[in-house]
């Protein structure tokens, strides 16, 4: 079965297609102060990418989810809840971790299934 990987940087690629499943690299924004700021764009990131290469956010198989602080955890899951949609939530799991950078409060890495 063909694997196909898209936006390449020599270290990762930005999404891999596998058969009839998409994974996206782990997904973060230094733009936005609040990790309901960086939430909210982390998931437009996704969701942009997802489009691009054939599936959408009803189709998220998995999501894992990186806090700099679970702290951090009910601001991250405000704005989660309100981006998720009843009936496509999928599978996730919400861990404490050292970021690459210290303004990096949430990063978010999915799988999904083509549409």
């Amino acid at each position: 079965m063909e694997i196909k990987r898209y936006e390449g940087t020599g270290r990762m690629s930005r999404a891999v297609v596998h058969g009839d499943t998409i994974y996206l690299c782990g997904q973060t924004s230094r733009e936005e102060a609040t990790v309901e700021g960086q939430t909210q764009a982390v998931l437009g990131k996704i969701e942009g990418l997802l489009n691009q290469y054939g599936s959408d956010k009803q189709h998220i198989l998995s999501a894992t989810i990186y806090l700099r602080d679970m702290a951090l955890f009910e601001a991250m899951n405000s704005v989660w809840d309100a981006w998720v949609e009843e009936g496509s939530e999928p599978a996730r799991c919400c861990v404490e971790a050292k970021m690459a950078s210290s303004s990096i409060l949430v990063e978010i890495s999915v799988i999904a299934a083509v549409k």
